[in-house]
């Protein structure tokens, strides 16, 4: 397997910049995701290291080799696009073997490399089959067998499940991950499905209108994000932000003041603040409790409750919400109904905060969950 490297990479048609120089190392072995909205440039990124896509500037490596000039044929990249592009006259051992063919590959040595990647992807029963008779999780699969064959030094994948049912790329994401433990290959994976993200990565690049927000392991991500735009992607549901101003500062935490709630305390370093700055509070989900306390918290009305069973999400119109509402998850045994009030509180250990500019202060006591923090 292979590092990849780039060194302030950057990608134009013309005069519209997509790629705003990229500065990222892709250890060998390592799974690596590119996340981010539509349009942020992942693709473009994933297909530049494919050979796919000129790069305007700057250096790529690969396995130490500068990679720029290189044809796709001879970067030793194999790649798995969001169609599956099967020939649907071959059989599945034809679509798999067709590469190694077209390279004069001997025949012993292609039924080899066909039965090996075969039985990694549990494709040894289906190999005479067409596509049109396999499933989508199925002819993922063989899409995936055939990078696998041509023993490539990286696997790149282009959003590879994003045409398949929900069920089916819970089951794909498990066999994607397996494939990477096996195989102790590096792998780039492009999604827009911030959970694709969390679940497979070894470290996750969060993409921006063809800027790196943030480079990270997941749950570093989620706890410590450096901007607003990163908290609001990573996590789901999203995170919630509410406007505040600062009203005291303290060497461990900062106290702000929040519309129609009593000051909270956020255990952040803001010794770089100062009282009435204009801040941004988060607060997951997850994070939020239910008081019976009159006037604590942050008050407001319940419009929609969402029952998925082993957990319930209320919407709450509250004061100074970005996005007009909060979005609390609830005890699934809650009694809480549409229309009631509900006061909301947070510890000072879960909030987030952000100044005027987006920048996250730095957390200083983390919750973690389950009953226990962790110091940073």
């Amino acid at each position: 397997m292979a590092d990849v490297e780039m060194r302030q990479v950057k990608k134009a048609f013309g005069s519209i910049q997509i790629i705003r120089g990229v500065d990222l190392k892709i250890e060998s072995g390592e799974f690596v995701v590119f996340v981010g909205p539509s349009g942020c440039g992942k693709s473009t990124l994933l297909r530049m290291i494919a050979g796919l896509e000129d790069i305007t500037a700057g250096d790529l490596m690969i396995d130490g080799v500068r990679a720029n000039g290189l044809a796709p044929a001879k970067r030793r990249v194999g790649m798995v696009f969001q169609s599956y592009a099967l020939y649907p006259h071959m059989s599945v051992y034809e679509n798999m073997a067709f590469g190694l063919t077209l390279a004069k590959e001997e025949k012993e040595e292609v039924k080899t490399r066909v039965m090996r990647a075969a039985q990694i992807l549990q494709l040894d029963q289906l190999l005479e089959r067409k596509p049109k008779e396999l499933s989508g999780g199925q002819r993922q699969r063989v899409a995936i067998g055939r990078a696998i064959v041509r023993k490539p030094k990286v696997f790149l994948f282009d959003e590879p499940l994003s045409n398949l049912d929900a069920s089916l790329r819970v089951q794909m994401r498990i066999e994607i991950a397996k494939l990477h433990s096996s195989m102790k290959a590096t792998m780039v994976y492009v999604t827009h499905d911030q959970v694709e993200a969390m679940t497979l990565a070894d470290k996750i690049v969060v993409l921006n209108k063809g800027n790196v927000e943030q480079i990270g392991a997941p749950l570093e991500l989620y706890h410590h994000p450096r901007n607003v735009f990163v908290a609001g992607f990573i996590g789901s549901p999203k995170m919630n932000f509410i406007d505040a101003q600062i009203v005291r500062v303290e060497p461990d935490a900062a106290t702000i003041s929040v519309p129609d709630c009593a000051d909270i305390r956020v255990a952040v370093d803001a010794r770089a603040a100062k009282p009435g700055d204009k801040v941004t509070l988060g607060i997951r989900p997850e994070h939020f409790a239910v008081s019976d306390v009159p006037g604590a918290g942050i008050g407001g009305l319940v419009m929609v409750l969402e029952h998925l069973g082993d957990e319930t999400y209320a919407y709450i119109e509250a004061a100074g919400t970005r996005e007009g509402m909060l979005n609390a998850r609830l005890d699934p045994q809650s009694l809480v109904k549409n229309g009631q009030s509900l006061r909301l509180t947070v510890s000072e250990n879960s909030a987030h905060l952000f100044n005027e500019a987006g920048i996250a202060f730095r957390r200083l006591n983390v919750d973690m969950g389950a009953g226990h923090e962790v110091k940073h």
